[in-house]
């Protein structure tokens, strides 16, 4: 499986199965226009964990290790989902204006690490 990152503000993103991995749903986006084949919220990271980041470059490291961490405690409900999802491309899409110090990212590193 393949697995690639888009700004759901963005157009022209890339074809596959889209799941939104944010906990909030992005501001002037209708639920036809982001045209979701699912909802991962419950993948995001946890509010006190997103509060504190507050897309602080200089606190990405930290968070980063944070991050993987939650992910690694719901390993068993990502590989459920995942095994919904048909051999091909998962795009995972996020909000964040910062396409560098977005979860998302490390979303997609777990999910490469998992599957290898």
């Amino acid at each position: 499986m393949q697995y690639k990152l888009h700004r759901i503000y963005d157009d022209n993103g890339p074809q596959g199965y889209r799941v939104l991995i944010d906990k909030l749903w992005p501001r002037g986006i209708s639920k036809q226009d982001a045209a979701l084949d699912d909802w991962w919220k419950s993948f995001a990271p946890s509010d006190n964990l997103r509060e504190w980041f507050g897309h602080d470059a200089d606190k990405w490291d930290e968070f980063r290790k944070e991050y993987l961490h939650q992910l690694s405690e719901q390993k068993k409900e990502i590989k459920e989902c995942l095994a919904d999802v048909n051999q091909g491309t998962l795009v995972i899409l996020y909000g964040a204006k910062d396409d560098k110090h977005t979860h998302a990212r490390v979303f997609q590193e777990y999910l490469e690490k998992l599957n290898h």
